[in-house]
């Protein structure tokens, strides 16, 4: 094969490298450009966002100062004021957050079709270049070098093929860069759409807030100075609802409701220990429960097979506890807690398919509590943790629940840690069981939240 041969087809890759490149420049220079005008509107932003931060923390100020006045009609509407108005510096705040991530999402989509474009151009250059490559190998070193007229064409040639070789690992090697910045962008990307989901519901809450502090301020507006005791009725009315709260039972799943007073204390273990946030921990306990009114509860009869009875309805079920993997692990637990195996409820299958053997308030499977009883224990300086013992099943799943992620406290990061608690996976659209129990969780918490946690600290 003639040395010019091979020199023109390393001409025509080098020549597509360059032309390619440059082609692919063109939409990363408007990108840039594009950019550069992004950067500029978020530097306006930010400023703006940080005016709002110093104001909002101003009024933060006045409302400690404020709530360390004695309790009085003119005090209470001058917090509730200070309240609205910090609400709505927020509300605004996070309006430009809002528009700032979006703008930063558009950036990142355009950045990665850049990326794209340039693996596509990187690649159809990198497939001419194989293909000359294999008809080159078709003849052998000795042939290259029988062919050409003189010993020096000879090595030319050689060298060519040497070259090409040599392009090629340079495409491999660049597009395998370009692989690694496009997955890093697009991990960048899922991050701010997340930021921009939770800053959606952090606004959404902040609206409803103002809602309700309006309502209360006209409330107290409407009462003259000259009915204060008016004003004690309404006094009264709150201590009486904050009453109703506190001995309001709380139900758990295979064992007896607890008031609702003690529920928050174990949740708030959980958080001051762990950092799980109690409104969230409270719905994954209410869902549990719920979830288990539905299936009903089960015993198992036979601790070789797994096999038991619904204590309900008196079913048998070949499959309430899975035999090689829970059933040892559930005969340890139980008897190191003083119970009989016999005789503690676990859940039943559900739907008759799969396994069932989940135990307590937070359904562990008691392979899963194994993992988690030594973390348990010293979390709360005990020696043996009880899976139906309510404190103990808290601090169970506000341990898993970190794990899982929850702890970052953001709406989509507890989202996916619900998910993940049910099915071992985080939300996805692509399987509607999953993600409408993650939904029904941050629906849940988000009443807890207002309902009853917060009526507590007002």
């Amino acid at each position: 094969m003639n040395r010019y041969i091979l020199y023109f087809f390393s001409l025509i890759f080098i020549s597509t490298l360059i032309f390619g490149n440059f082609f692919t420049q063109i939409p990363v220079a408007k990108a840039a450009q594009e950019l550069e005008n992004a950067q500029a509107d978020r530097a306006r932003l930010e400023s703006e966002l940080t005016n709002l931060e110093s104001e909002i923390a101003q009024k933060q100020k006045d409302l400690s100062g404020q709530k360390g006045q004695s309790v009085s009609l003119s005090r209470d509407i001058s917090i509730l004021t200070t309240q609205i108005k910090k609400a709505k510096l927020d509300i605004k705040a996070k309006g430009l957050v809002i528009k700032k991530l979006g703008g930063e999402i558009v950036d990142k989509n355009k950045k990665i079709t850049a990326l794209n474009t340039r693996i596509d151009n990187i690649r159809e250059s990198l497939a001419q270049l194989i293909r000359k490559d294999r008809e080159i190998e078709n003849n052998s070193i000795l042939a290259l070098v029988l062919s050409g007229n003189t010993i020096s064409d000879a090595y030319g040639d050689i060298d060519a093929f040497s070259s090409i070789k040599k392009d090629i690992k340079k495409s491999v090697d660049e597009i395998n860069g370009v692989k690694t910045m496009t997955e890093e962008e697009k991990s960048v990307l899922e991050q701010k759409k997340n930021q921009e989901v939770d800053t959606q519901v952090q606004l959404e809450n902040a609206k409803k807030q103002v809602e309700i502090s309006e309502a209360d301020k006209q409330k107290l507006l409407s009462i003259s100075h000259n009915k204060e005791i008016e004003y004690q009725k309404l006094l009264d009315e709150k201590a009486k609802r904050r009453a109703e709260i506190l001995s309001m039972l709380f139900n758990l799943r295979d064992v007896s409701a607890i008031p609702f007073e003690k529920a928050l204390e174990y949740a708030k273990i959980a958080e001051s220990t762990l950092g799980i946030r109690p409104a969230f921990l409270l719905a994954i306990l209410t869902q549990e429960s719920n979830l288990g009114t539905d299936q009903g509860s089960c015993y198992v009869t036979n601790m070789d097979t797994g096999s038991g009875i619904s204590s309900k309805s008196g079913k048998a079920f070949l499959n309430v506890m899975k035999p090689n993997r829970d059933v040892k692990p559930f005969f340890d637990i139980t008897t190191s807690v003083g119970r009989d195996p016999y005789k503690t409820l676990v859940s039943c299958p559900i739907g008759g398919s799969g396994y069932g053997g989940a135990m307590g308030p937070a359904q562990f499977i008691p392979s899963t509590w194994q993992l988690l009883k030594n973390r348990i224990a010293s979390t709360l300086g005990i020696k043996t943790p009880d899976p139906w013992y309510a404190k103990d099943a808290f601090i169970a799943s506000a341990l898993y629940l970190t794990d899982l992620g929850a702890k970052e406290g953001s709406y989509t990061s507890e989202r996916n840690a619900a998910c993940k608690y049910y099915s071992g996976r985080k939300c996805d659209t692509k399987k509607p069981t999953n993600f409408t129990y993650g939904d029904s969780v941050m629906k849940k918490a988000a009443n807890i939240q207002t309902k009853y946690i917060d009526p507590l600290q007002n």
